[in-house]
């Protein structure tokens, strides 16, 4: 059985190949995505489909209606809310199973009542040059989820 990762959640989520890639990643790290609407496209939008290939049957996608929704499924997990304006960084978190790693939506990240949600147990960012304004949104998960299975241990990962 595959080692349980913390979920990817995507707050309003605008770009569908971005979320489609984070479908991909979900497959085949068996890390749950949440998406917390509105979304910016259609789930059937063909872009999304493109990009997330045919891994849609192997991934755990669940769609909220808002953050509060998704947040009362899931009341003992931790949040742990990406900015690049956070002191912490992704690699000193001690991630555990049930944590919800919640980015925003490109390009502008994540909104203030997200970020002072008082569920939100911390920010955290991922370290970029100078000047720079952020990492593509998939791409960003893809990094945190995988320092959260090297934590865990990998078990089923070849």
């Amino acid at each position: 059985m595959p080692v349980a990762l913390p979920s990817i959640a995507f707050y309003e989520p605008r770009i569908p190949e971005n979320t489609g890639s984070a479908i991909r990643l979900s497959a085949v790290t068996g890390a749950p995505l949440r998406l917390i609407e509105p979304l910016g496209f259609e789930l059937e939008d063909s872009k999304l489909r493109r990009a997330g290939l045919d891994y849609h049957d192997l991934a755990t996608v669940t769609v909220h209606p808002s953050l509060d929704a998704m947040l009362d499924e899931l009341p003992e997990s931790r949040v742990f809310a990406f900015t690049a304006r956070a002191g912490t960084t992704y690699t000193e978190v001690e991630y555990r199973a049930e944590d919800i790693l919640m980015f925003g939506p490109e390009p502008t990240g994540l909104p203030e009542e997200a970020l002072d949600h008082p569920r939100v147990t911390e920010w955290v960012r991922i370290p970029m040059l100078p000047g720079r304004r952020s990492l593509n949104l998939s791409n960003a998960a893809s990094i945190v989820i995988y320092e959260a299975a090297r934590q865990l241990g990998f078990t089923d990962m070849e």
